[in-house]
């Protein structure tokens, strides 16, 4: 049996909601049920044959006190739940109160009939345990269910062993008329109510489901346009925060290849795609290991943010890893006599406007600013030192790396298109 998996705290707060509207729908359907074993009861009081009628109205006496006490915690659950000051240990409680009725009664009918307890399930009253497992499944909680479980087994493994301290010379008459007809029927009842809570049950968990699968398709189509990395953020309401947006400080990257517009004349459209098609696949996979979310892609080029507390070493991590995979991107495509092409990359660290824009039809995150500038803008600016990789001293210094030390190559301070004043940029040449 695989046990229940521990409860996601994100979602710890739904399944308490869940099992406090589950209690409500409980609480109703115990006084309907009560109210509808009443009804029979009354009905049945026709039927009865009138000997021994203080037995009778002795067993008539014991039922209608264990339904209107059943009515009775119906109602109480239901209006706490109904002025909001219902606690989740009340349902313990309330599980607690279905066995005891259950078992007081059925012990109570045997004393009163003077039957040993290896014939309770003579008793109309016993009966009721299906209806009781019944509730259990409608709370959707295994440790409940099971508690339910263990309390009935050991309810009814203690009555079975009851003796009682006389056994009534009437006991084969008073077997033989909790077989007649209208305990018969009160049995018929209780197994039929039992039936009608599990359909109840059958609805309430199809209706959930229907609600998690069109939630699941929600989330599909909203990762069609999001990136995949965001959409454990989308849960509970997330949509709403991501669109709201941010400031935060993240590292920014682009990597773009090298003379592709210029390969591109000639070529064949589906030679094309699958050199882009594997340029992403490679750029991907690296991305990632590292942890770093592909913002998006424009042509030849991909944009991609690394955040936390390890984003701008990450992403210094993520660009050497790049540098191999395109070095072996290369060797490959030399060695099926293709062109070998290379590329740019350029890494900013700094603070960013991050957030969702747009409609449910078309979404799009993306991160805005100056250091999303910058980062563009390095790329560009590998070109003209034949690098393949530069960053600026910034993000350096925010991941703790000496550039001396870790094999960087200092480059003079570069004035960047919208800036005053030159930026301190570090390089490295292909792998």
């Amino acid at each position: 049996m695989r046990l229940p998996k521990p409860v996601n705290p994100s979602v710890a707060p739904l399944l308490r909601a869940a099992e406090v509207d589950a209690e409500r729908i409980v609480a109703l359907l115990r006084i309907v049920v009560s109210v509808g074993l009443l009804m029979a009861l009354i009905l049945a009081l026709d039927g009865l044959p009138m000997v021994d009628e203080i037995y009778l109205w002795q067993q008539l006496g014991l039922a209608a006190a264990t339904l209107f006490s059943y009515m009775a915690v119906g109602v109480l659950t239901f209006a706490a739940i109904w002025r909001g000051v219902f606690r989740r240990w009340m349902i313990w409680a309330a599980v607690t109160a279905d066995g005891v009725f259950l078992f007081l009664n059925s012990w109570l009918s045997l004393r009163n009939s003077g039957l040993p307890g290896d014939l309770v399930f003579t008793m109309p009253s016993a009966w009721m345990a299906p209806l009781i497992l019944a509730f259990g499944v409608l709370r959707f909680n295994p440790l409940l269910l099971a508690y339910q479980v263990l309390l009935v087994a050991a309810g009814f493994l203690w009555l079975v062993t009851w003796e009682p301290p006389v056994v009534s010379v009437e006991a084969v008459r008073r077997v033989q008329l909790a077989h007649g007809m209208p305990p018969n029927l009160m049995r018929v009842l209780m197994v039929s109510l039992a039936g009608l809570v599990l359909l109840v049950a059958a609805l309430r968990t199809r209706a959930l489901l229907n609600r998690l699968l069109e939630e699941v398709r929600q989330k599909a189509n909203l990762t069609r346009y999001l990136p995949a990395q965001l959409a454990g953020r989308l849960a509970g309401g997330g949509l709403e925060t991501l669109q709201e947006g941010r400031q935060q400080t993240m590292a920014v990257m682009f990597i773009d290849i090298r003379g592709f517009t210029s390969w591109c004349e000639g070529r064949e459209p589906q030679e094309v795609s699958r050199l882009i098609t594997d340029f992403r696949g490679r750029v991907e996979a690296v991305v990632g290991q590292c942890n770093g979310l592909i913002d998006k892609y424009i042509g030849d080029a991909a944009m991609i943010l690394f955040e936390g507390e390890r984003a701008a070493a990450g992403s210094l991590e993520c660009a050497e890893r790049l540098q191999k995979a395109m070095a072996e991107w290369r060797q490959d495509r030399q060695v099926a006599g293709e062109t070998a092409l290379g590329v740019g990359i350029g890494i900013h660290w700094g603070e960013v406007f991050s957030g969702v824009t747009g409609t449910q039809q078309r979404l799009e995150y993306s991160v805005f600013g100056d250091t999303v500038n910058t980062a563009a803008r390095l790329e560009q600016v590998t070109r003209a030192h034949d690098l393949e990789l530069i960053v600026s001293a910034t993000l350096l210094d925010a991941a703790g790396v000496a550039a001396t030390r870790d094999g960087w190559m200092a480059l003079p301070p570069e004035v960047l298109r919208g800036r005053r004043s030159g930026l301190a940029l570090f390089g490295k040449p292909p792998v």
